[in-house]
């Protein structure tokens, strides 16, 4: 009951690590309808992107950041990149091609903007590959 109270991290390397690899799982699963052609070009279709001259373009880009992004962070690899690719791509969708109602309606992306600025200040944590990689010896 005592740690509970604590104002001491209670295994924040762990937590930390659970809550990345859920979100990287996440961001894949979304991020897999860019293989899923009608998918696309019913994206295409939507009329926030009609004012670019390929609109399908952009829906391929914004669905592929968040592939990347999510198999970056599930295996903590570049994770302060894959965070900085999250967050731009969840931010966009937030304000561009949502509502911007981030405290209603477009609060998803804006909670795994936030999500990605915490990865983004942590880093990929000790069980990353990057901890593997780039560790100081």
């Amino acid at each position: 009951m005592k740690r509970i109270f604590s104002p001491d991290s209670c295994m924040m390397q762990e937590g930390l690590t659970f809550i990345r690899i859920i979100i990287g799982l996440l961001m894949v699963y979304h991020g897999w309808e860019v293989f899923d052609k009608a998918k696309m070009v019913e994206y295409a279709k939507w009329e926030r992107f009609n004012s670019y001259a390929a609109p399908a373009v952009m829906v391929y880009i914004g669905k592929g950041a968040e592939l990347i992004s999510g198999v970056l962070l599930a295996f903590g690899l570049f994770t302060r990149i894959a965070a900085v690719i999250l967050i731009i791509t969840m931010l966009y969708i937030c304000f561009k091609v949502g509502n911007g109602r981030f405290w209603y309606e477009d609060q998803h992306p804006f909670l795994f903007a936030l999500l990605g600025l915490i990865y983004f200040f942590a880093g990929g944590g000790k069980y990353s590959i990057d901890n593997i990689l780039f560790k100081k010896k």
